[in-house]
């Protein structure tokens, strides 16, 4: 059975535990995010007071639902769920209202 709530997809780490740098960045979005349609939500995983700052470290394509007001989940994309049934199992129920998100994580 799956569970209520399942676990984050993992995210990609382009340089393992390593802050991304601008430069690196710029190169994400010219070559792995380049073909994302321009619509994506960009998705941060952080605390909304800033009462702390970490730098960027990895990301995740996939797609978000809100839950709370300006707060949600973050599941797999469709292509993942066809490839692999575990998954299928684990994000067996994704909200309607979930959408393609590009999801930007911190090193902390």
């Amino acid at each position: 059975m799956a569970s209520p709530h399942p676990a984050e997809p993992e995210p990609t780490t382009p340089t393992r535990y390593q802050p991304l740098t601008l430069d690196q960045l710029r190169q994400l979005v010219a070559t792995d995010w380049a073909d994302l349609p321009a619509d994506t939500l960009v998705v941060l995983s952080s605390d909304t007071e800033g009462n702390r700052y970490s730098p960027f470290s990895a990301y995740l394509c996939g797609r978000y639902a809100p839950v709370y007001d300006q707060s949600g989940a973050v599941y797999p994309l469709e292509s993942e769920l066809a490839e692999d049934p575990e998954l299928r199992e684990l994000f067996c129920d994704i909200p309607g209202n979930a959408v393609a998100a590009l999801v930007l994580y911190p090193l902390g």
